[in-house]
């Protein structure tokens, strides 16, 4: 099997059985639809670690036509849980509320099952976009279509690709209170805080991890003064980004982490990951002519959110604890070994 067919799914079922689940239950959904058949189901290839996510097609007849549908169907983790808060029901809300409000590109939601019985738990079903997406595995800078694309390509890409990191700041807040974290930590920074606190806690159920212990003593010692409200994506990166041949926007994906934590979580996040992958230091890649540096993304995301940046140095070293508490819960999840603590140590600089 060849790197480019590797699948990362959490969990994986007989994918026959599953399209008829699928179109007994569309059978009770779709009032009036008959000949409901379901098609060309398939894993996506080189992404998605913590939801079993499928892709398929459906066609039913309605009213004397046939209709066709391009699906996505997101079931929600059972034991190959990646974070300790479940978020799955306020991942279905945020995406349905910024699909209607138009300036974020997501796959709208179509709908929602509460009930488990059918697939062991809720799912949802959203349409199906068609596009590119940077992928993790094999890396997006060592091999695959950006790798092949040229710098001015890639520069189109950049530019499209903050310019909807931005856009998520522009997102009016209001009808989000679905988001508020516990009392006293509702949002703004204290929810983020709050949530990878108690994400760090978790982890050293399993096993002591003073050096994430240390690392967030650092982090509040040095507590910022700017702290922006903003709507937080939770994973901002391009390869959760599906892109035209255009190399514009299609879909921004992955809102299983949502909060009101705040502006700059996501852009230091962005940052955070793009000099990982494709930076001037990559390490799971090579350096890609045409990306935007982090200065030039940091101005650029300024220019369009309408939001100052100011201070983003302390929330690329959240991010980077962010980074490693979720390294460490994906390793004890696979039965691989973490990062050595001296390594932790030199990332979280403590």
């Amino acid at each position: 099997m060849a790197l480019s067919d590797v699948i990362v799914a959490p969990e994986t079922r007989d994918l026959e059985e599953l399209a008829a689940r699928l179109a007994d239950w569309l059978s009770r959904r779709l009032s009036g639809a008959s000949g409901i058949a379901i098609t060309n189901l398939a894993y996506p290839r080189g992404a998605g670690q913590s939801h079993e996510t499928v892709l398929f097609d459906a066609r039913w007849d309605e009213g004397g036509r046939t209709r066709e549908q391009g699906c996505v169907v997101r079931i929600k983790p059972n034991s190959f849980t990646v974070f300790p808060d479940n978020l799955f029901d306020e991942q279905y809300r945020i995406m349905k509320l910024l699909a209607e409000d138009g300036q974020v590109r997501v796959a709208r939601p179509l709908w929602f099952e509460e009930d488990p019985g059918l697939l062991g738990n809720p799912f949802f079903v959203m349409e199906k976009k068609q596009g590119r997406v940077p992928v993790s595995i094999p890396p997006y800078a060592r091999e695959g279509w950006l790798r092949d694309s040229s710098p001015e390509q890639r520069r189109t890409l950049w530019r499209n690709a903050v310019g909807q990191l931005a856009a998520i700041q522009r997102v009016p807040l209001d009808g989000m209170e679905f988001l508020q974290g516990p009392p006293g930590a509702t949002s703004g920074l204290a929810q983020e805080w709050d949530k990878y606190t108690r994400f760090a806690r978790w982890l050293q159920d399993v096993e002591p991890l003073p050096v994430l212990d240390d690392a967030l003593a650092r982090l509040q010692s040095l507590w910022p003064a700017q702290q922006p409200e903003g709507l937080v994506w939770g994973d901002a990166r391009i390869g959760n980004m599906m892109f035209d041949d255009n190399y514009d926007v299609v879909a921004v994906m992955d809102w299983e982490q949502p909060s009101l934590g705040g502006a700059l979580h996501d852009l230091a996040w962005f940052c955070e990951l793009s000099e990982t992958m494709h930076g001037p230091n990559a390490v799971h890649g090579a350096p890609l002519e045409g990306m935007g540096s982090h200065d030039e993304t940091v101005a650029l995301w300024e220019e369009i959110s309408g939001k100052s940046a100011e201070g983003l140095d302390w929330y690329e070293d959240f991010a980077r604890f962010k980074m490693t508490c979720t390294g460490i819960r994906l390793g004890h999840l696979r039965g691989t070994p973490m990062m050595d603590e001296a390594t932790m140590r030199r990332r979280l600089k403590v």
